[in-house]
């Protein structure tokens, strides 16, 4: 805290999706050389840390003389974090627009259906969820229900059950963005599918650099973190999934005038 008025403020947050790539982007990004790492990649400040004060959040980012001397080499500055959970929790973009208004958001949005799955297996491995996949999903409205009334209601509860048990709700895209997108303008969010993500991960780290005003990079390091081998999803169950995010996807194609291609 003795350090924190002479450091720096994120440039860019990576806000998720959970599930959808975000922790390859981000150590994929560290490759680069004008790219500073934040002290652990998911800082937490906009959702569950938020009462901790901005000078908590700048101790977790590089000093300013780091900056200088980056820029000074003639290469440009940037450093960020990636908290997954900032895209769904709904305090998280005024909180952010609040201290960061000028930050360059990036999004990465998976099949809502495999992300779902993806997700719930994850509270399996980590021992947080008992119940079959069909039954979690069936009972999340019911889950959820007190926990994001209490959230809207109450700036400092954390809710466990709202970050954990959200399988269905977090792959509702359109809601989520809408809510970025009536603080940010659009030209501060860039959305990319994680399919695109992992199929041309160059095409799409340059586009990433791009948005973020930094100059192409080799990342020679590409290696998908937190991947995980677990049973397929039973054929009925992706069907009735598919059924229920069609709208969803639809509403989400009008809003961004793109079609992600998730109805197959």
């Amino acid at each position: 805290m003795v350090t924190s008025w002479f450091r720096v403020l994120p440039d860019f947050l990576i806000i998720g999706g959970q599930r959808c790539g975000t922790t390859s982007l981000y150590y994929y990004l560290l490759q680069h050389q004008c790219i500073a790492p934040a002290q652990t990649k998911e800082v937490h400040f906009f959702d569950n840390n938020f009462d901790r004060g901005p000078l908590w959040y700048r101790t977790r980012f590089a000093t300013l003389w780091s900056r200088w001397m980056t820029e000074v080499r003639g290469r440009r500055f940037a450093t960020g974090e990636a908290t997954a959970y900032y895209l769904f929790h709904p305090h998280a973009p005024r909180r952010v627009f609040q201290t960061l208004p000028q930050a360059k958001l990036i999004a990465l949005l998976r099949n809502p259906v495999d992300r779902a799955y993806s997700h719930y297996q994850r509270s399996v491995r980590r021992g947080r969820e008992p119940l079959p996949f069909e039954q979690a999903v069936e009972k999340e409205v019911e889950r959820l229900r007190d926990e994001s009334e209490k959230l809207l209601s109450d700036e400092r509860h954390r809710s466990d059950i709202h970050r954990y048990y959200s399988y269905l709700s977090r792959g509702v895209y359109a809601d989520q963005l809408k809510a970025w997108l009536k603080v940010f303008p659009r030209e501060q969010l860039l959305v990319l599918r994680s399919e695109d993500f992992f199929a041309d991960t160059t095409g799409a780290l340059e586009k990433i650099f791009l948005f973020l005003d930094l100059p192409s990079a080799t990342i020679p390091d590409r290696r998908p973190y937190k991947k995980a081998s677990y049973p397929k999803m039973d054929p009925a169950t992706r069907r009735r999934l598919l059924e229920y995010f069609a709208p969803h996807n639809e509403r989400l194609r009008q809003f961004l005038g793109e079609d992600f291609g998730w109805d197959q």
